[in-house]
């Protein structure tokens, strides 16, 4: 009986082992977005029937949704191998070709195949990577009032920067198929691009809660979280998709998000393989190169970059700016140039003109033509919103100095906290220009003293000149003395002779307290000039009269000595 009863209970078992073991769908996979089971389970198939065109078709579809380009072309390229093969292979082949960045043969191959609205579709996107303008119009005009063709038009508006017309195209569409979920994933793509970055994380949530495991929607989430708080936060939105096959090392967006918000960490490794998708990631290589310096390495990446978003002429302009501040040569006037150029094409783009971007561009075109009031229009406007960047306020610290605000200018410079910052002279030398125009001068003279580099004697060249100019005798004859014993030239003595002379005379005048003729003397004897002693004699002399008699000699022997040092 036992026996009896464990062969029919094992057959029941069997039989349910049977069904679990069934192979999922194929539409099981598609439904859930799994394309990369799909795909395993079609090479199955292939691997039983190898001639199956159907299952053929179908991975090269998974494999091009899954964002693997390069494997559905070699399928598309196989099938059109076969004999007599379908034509619109090629217009697939083609957009596989587009999103591989290799856009010329993609618009070879497209026009190889039938033509179609997705023909159309194809090319009217090569038109406008190749910039292209006249297909691209041609290509415009074919385009229907179907979904999917408005649907690329909106996506056109989008590339080329024209957000609020994206944005109202999107609106209208999705008023017409309220049941096509993505179109809020568009949508707030907007938004995040004309920096409402809450207003495109209310949009995404509404997709996000029918579909959370979406790559795209979660790394616009990703990046709205990023530009709102920070890195780790941004990073931590991205767990989501792990376990999802969304998050694999294939998945370029994850990969290269991934590296910005970490710093850039990693950005060698991943970033030159992406150069071309997404297009950010030229542009964040090149960030990465400036922030460590590498100015050549940023230059031959956007030399022959032709600027069609603001974000590609910001980013050029920028290592215009660097390489002219660099290379110190003929050439730097010219950059200088282009950079303002393209600085001022953003800034009073009608686009941008209103943006945070916007007003930084105008903000620097001014900048570079040292028209400081107008650089502080722009820059107190979004003051706002960089309020402890350090870069802002590097920026607009130097151009209050520049516009002769020193007051606000120490206030905003000593914010700067970037320890690397504060060690460049430019940083210094405006630093100290603050401090002595607002009355203290030790702070600048403390700043000469604790630096250590090979522009300490440029430093102490220019506030030795800005301790004279403003009256500030006292550290005047330190900076020359220390001038002359580096360098005797004829010019420092005389410098530091006229500051010793406006110490004695703010002594006589009851400006400095008479101790401060004794440092005056010990600098002065550090020249060997015949002026030296008769200085010093007078200075002496004074002394002497005012221990006898300090109103009659301050005013009669003080003043006549005083007249001959003039």
């Amino acid at each position: 009986m036992i026996v009896s009863k464990s062969r029919g209970g094992g057959a029941a078992e069997r039989t349910a082992r049977e069904k679990e073991k069934k192979l999922p769908e194929l539409e099981e996979f598609l439904a859930r977005r799994d394309y990369q089971g799909a795909a395993t389970l079609l090479k199955f198939r292939l691997g039983g029937d190898p001639d199956d065109l159907e299952a053929r078709e179908f991975l090269a579809y998974a494999y091009f949704h899954h964002g693997d380009h390069a494997r559905a072309l070699q399928v598309y390229e196989r099938l059109l191998e076969a004999e007599d093969p379908d034509p619109v292979y090629h217009t697939y082949a083609a957009a596989c070709l587009f999103y591989m960045g290799r856009f010329a043969e993609a618009e070879e191959e497209a026009l190889r195949g039938p033509k179609s609205p997705l023909q159309t579709r194809v090319l009217f996107h090569v038109a406008h990577r190749l910039g292209d303008e006249a297909k691209l119009m041609n290509h415009h005009q074919q385009l229907s009032d179907s979904l999917e063709d408005q649907l690329s038009l909106a996506a056109i508006h989008y590339l080329r920067s024209h957000y609020q017309e994206a944005t109202d195209l999107y609106k209208r569409l999705l008023l017409e198929h309220c049941d096509y979920l993505a179109i809020n994933v568009y949508i707030a793509l907007c938004y995040s691009k004309l920096d409402h970055y809450d207003v495109s994380l209310e949009i995404l949530a509404l997709y996000l809660q029918q579909i959370p495991d979406s790559a795209l929607a979660v790394n616009l989430k990703a990046c709205n979280t990023f530009r709102l708080y920070n890195g780790a936060a941004a990073e931590a939105e991205l767990k989501v998709l792990e376990g999802t096959g969304n998050a694999n090392d294939d998945n370029f967006l994850v990969k290269h998000n991934r590296v910005v918000f970490k710093g850039g960490e990693g950005a060698l490794q991943v970033l030159p393989q992406l150069l071309e998708t997404p297009p950010e990631a030229r542009l964040n290589l090149v960030i990465f190169h400036l922030h460590n310096g590498e100015v050549e390495e940023a230059y031959n990446l956007v030399k022959e970059l032709e600027p069609s978003t603001a974000p590609e002429y910001i980013i050029k302009a920028v290592v215009h700016i660097s390489v002219g501040q660099a290379y110190q040569d003929s050439q730097d006037s010219l950059h200088l140039k282009l950079a303002q150029q393209h600085f001022k094409l953003v800034g009073s783009s009608a686009s941008e003109c209103d943006t945070i971007p916007g007003r930084q561009c105008m903000a620097s075109c001014f900048f570079l033509q040292k028209q400081w009031e107008d650089v502080l229009l722009y820059l107190k406007s979004i003051r706002t919103y960089f309020y402890n960047d350090d870069d802002f306020n590097w920026n607009y610290g130097l151009a209050l100095a520049a516009h002769g605000d020193f007051k606000e200018a120490e206030e905003v410079l000593l914010m700067v906290k970037n320890e690397r910052y504060q060690m460049e002279f430019c940083f210094l030398s405006w630093l100290a220009r603050a401090y002595i125009a607002n009355g203290k001068a030790r702070l600048a003279w403390e700043l000469y003293l604790r630096m250590d580099s090979n522009d300490d004697f440029s430093l102490l060249l220019l506030v030795a000149n800005e301790f004279y100019r403003v009256g500030e005798f006292l550290y005047a004859a330190k900076a020359f003395d220390v001038l002359e014993r580096l360098d005797p030239a004829p010019e420092y003595w005389e410098g530091k002779r006229g500051a010793c002379v406006g110490v004695f005379r703010a002594v006589v005048t009851g400006r400095e307290p008479p101790e401060s003729l004794e440092e005056v003397a010990g600098m002065l004897r550090n020249t060997s000039n015949p002026q030296v002693e008769y200085i010093i004699r007078v200075m002496r002399k004074w002394q002497a009269s005012q221990s006898g008699g300090a109103g009659r000699a301050g005013g009669s022997g003080g003043g006549s000595e005083d007249g001959g040092f003039r």
